[in-house]
């Protein structure tokens, strides 16, 4: 057996967490650590560049529960900082590592690249986008280093960060002692039941309860839980867009999505007209909450975060999010029928889309047409936009088939994104749309695509510009040199590719993207660069109007 180095500690710590696979970009401080995931069972997978496999470490964790980045030192680490920050925003747990000048090189005399001169800048900076940011020092003291900074990732599900010098990498160290990387806090036993038990007043008292469910549900691992609650409270259920996909959106209490004044009519009357609100994992965000068009009263809320509840103006800390919903659920009577006049909002898949061949291609139309196309294995990843807010009211037919960056809001994030997930399960098939101006930022990863063989559908949202930044404020600068997208996969040597103006062309190609399921598919989607939806038309005008409400309830 090879002895125990730090670098190969690094790794196989990293294997023990769920990793199969890390991305990367080589640089000369990092090439003895990507030795050592080549030499392990870790898949090391080769990116166009730093800030792609963020992204893709990113969505890969929201699959697979844990995602990894590998670049070197400064301008690899700067590179994949926004990714990082991102991933911090929204508690994706990613593990991202840098390597670094060797130890004895780390005097402020000398100059070397690709440093600023002061070395200890990487790990500071990364410091205030991370859950725990670290430099191993010496083999003897690295292995804690490593085994702290990675339970602190699983535990907080935020990303961490860890600088290993160059000449660290193949320094013996121990070998690695049985762990338990999830070390979660337990939850204050009396708070957890007082909550739990006022909690249970308010919903047996209510006559017209709703659940409303957010993405830690999904971060924290809690959605059999989740689901099982809602079936027993037989109420319906509605989710916000960053938590869309807790639930499969055919189960027959989902409602559809929660988004303030951006919301479906049935969908805003719902959740506002509630007598009691169960918010579970739900972020108040500007966007899940409409740029605070949200009218909940919170004399009818009970709202639960990962630790934290509150209950009108009552607080309970230290109360897991799962302990609290496995407690309500064995407190509560079960329903004896999901209510009847609960609208599902699968109903939108009962009546069929009937094509108009010769009608061009306008945003709506196309959305609506999409409802018909997704299947049960499909993810979609939406792009900050217009594209997420039309595909918001998609239903998706898997739990954990939606993810888009709704907090973050990074443009370019679902195409490096869909390397993520596909490579996370390969049984399922990534679906992306993207507009014309987030696809130019990151598009060199369809290289990657292709290259690891993998088979997302693409849609580019062709309309020759920014459109969220044209209905917020108009100016040349939201104009974009138009490509000739269709002929990416040519140029990068695989897949195949459309364009389509008219429904019929439509149809052709959405026939083919299911004809052939082991293929890249790039189709470009021709809209009229004034065509969105009604929802970013009133986005935009909520934003250019710079509101500065900062909460999304209305006080009793």
């Amino acid at each position: 057996m090879r002895s125990w180095t730090v670098g190969r500690y690094l790794v196989e710590r990293m294997r023990q967490v769920g990793l199969r696979h890390v991305f990367g970009v080589p640089g000369d401080y990092v090439l003895a650590l990507l030795d050592e995931i080549v030499d392990s069972e870790v898949e090391l997978v080769g990116t166009c560049n730093e800030l792609n496999a963020g992204y893709a470490a990113d969505a890969y964790a929201r699959v697979n529960g844990v995602g990894a980045v590998c670049v070197t030192y400064a301008v690899g680490g700067f590179s994949v900082l926004n990714a990082i920050a991102g991933a911090y925003a929204e508690q994706v747990p990613v593990i991202a590592v840098a390597g670094g000048p060797n130890r004895s090189d780390r005097d402020e005399r000398k100059l070397l690249h690709p440093t600023l001169g002061h070395h200890g800048i990487q790990v500071e900076v990364f410091r205030h986008v991370t859950q725990e940011s670290v430099l191993l020092t010496d083999a003897d003291d690295a292995p804690e280093q490593i085994d702290r900074a990675i339970a602190a990732c699983v535990a907080h599900r935020r990303p961490v960060f860890i600088e290993v010098p160059a000449d660290l990498v193949k320094q013996p160290c121990r070998a690695p002692r049985p762990r338990e990387f999830d070390e979660r806090p337990p939850s204050d036993p009396d708070a957890t039941r007082e909550a739990v038990e006022e909690a249970v007043r308010m919903l047996l008292a209510a006559e017209r309860p709703v659940v409303l469910g957010g993405v830690e549900l999904h971060r924290f691992g809690v959605q059999p839980g989740f689901v099982r609650l809602v079936e027993r409270a037989g109420c319906p259920v509605a989710t916000v867009l960053l938590g869309k996909s807790v639930i499969a959106e055919t189960h027959p209490q989902y409602v559809g999505l929660y988004r303030g004044a951006l919301s479906e009519d049935y969908v805003r009357e719902t959740v506002e007209g509630a007598d009691c609100v169960l918010s579970l994992g739900a972020w108040m965000t500007d966007i899940n909450l409409g740029i605070y068009t949200a009218d909940i009263d919170t004399a009818r809320l009970i709202h639960s975060g990962a630790w934290r509840v509150q209950i009108r103006h009552h607080h309970f800390e230290r109360v897991f999010l799962g302990d609290f919903i496995d407690g309500l659920f064995e407190a509560l009577p079960a329903a004896p029928a999901p209510r009847e006049t609960i609208r599902p909002a699968s109903r939108a898949l009962v009546e069929p889309f009937a094509p108009a061949p010769e009608e061009r291609v306008s945003v709506a139309r196309f959305f609506e047409r999409m409802n018909h196309f997704l299947r049960e294995g499909d993810v979609v990843l939406a792009d900050a936009g217009d594209s997420f807010l039309c595909a918001g009211d998609l239903i998706v037919h898997h739990s954990v088939g939606f993810i888009c960056q709704a907090f973050y809001c990074s443009l370019g994030f679902s195409l490096p994104g869909a390397l993520g997930v596909g490579l996370a399960d390969r049984s399922r098939r990534a679906v992306v749309f993207a507009g014309d101006g987030a696809l130019q930022m990151t598009v060199q990863e369809l290289s990657t695509l292709v290259r690891q063989r993998l088979n997302p559908i693409v849609f580019v949202m062709n309309n020759r510009g920014y459109t969220i930044e044209r209905a917020i404020h108009d100016g040349p600068y939201n104009d974009i040199q138009n490509w000739r997208y269709h002929s990416l996969p040519e140029v990068f040597g695989g897949g195949w590719s459309c364009e389509v103006h008219k429904e019929a062309e439509l149809e052709a190609a959405l026939e083919r993207a299911r004809e052939e399921p082991d293929r890249l598919a790039l189709i470009e989607v021709h809209i009229d660069p004034q065509d969105c939806s009604s929802a970013l038309e009133r986005l935009g005008q909520a934003l250019g109007e710079r509101q500065t409400l900062t909460t999304g309830f209305r006080r009793a």
